[in-house]
C-alpha cells in the first residue's frame, strides 16, 4: 500500500511540475495537417483491405467449402487419365 501511495505521489508531482513549467510554443500548425493525418490513416486501411480482401470476402460469403481434390474417387480418375 505504501508503494502505491508513493508511486501516485510521484506521478502527481511530475504532472504538477510539467504544468508549472509550461513554455509558450511559437509555432504554426498548418490547417491541412489534420487532413493529412486522416488521409494517411485512410490509405493504410485501404492497403490493409486490399491485402486481406480474400479473408474479408470469406467472412461475408455463405458458400460451403469445396470438396478436396484429393478424394479417393478423384484420385482414381486422375490416375487413369495419366496412365492412358
Amino acid at each position: 500500500m505504501k508503494r502505491l501511495i508513493s508511486l501516485s505521489l510521484t506521478v502527481f508531482t511530475c504532472i504538477c511540475l510539467l504544468l508549472a513549467t509550461e513554455r509558450r510554443a511559437m509555432a504554426y500548425v498548418d490547417p491541412g495537417s489534420g487532413l493529412l493525418a486522416i488521409q494517411s490513416i485512410a490509405s493504410a486501411m485501404a492497403a490493409a483491405g486490399f491485402f486481406l480482401r480474400r479473408r474479408i470476402m470469406g467472412l461475408f460469403s455463405r458458400k460451403k467449402p469445396l470438396a478436396s481434390a484429393t478424394s479417393p474417387v478423384m484420385a482414381r480418375k486422375e490416375d487413369s487419365r495419366k496412365a492412358a
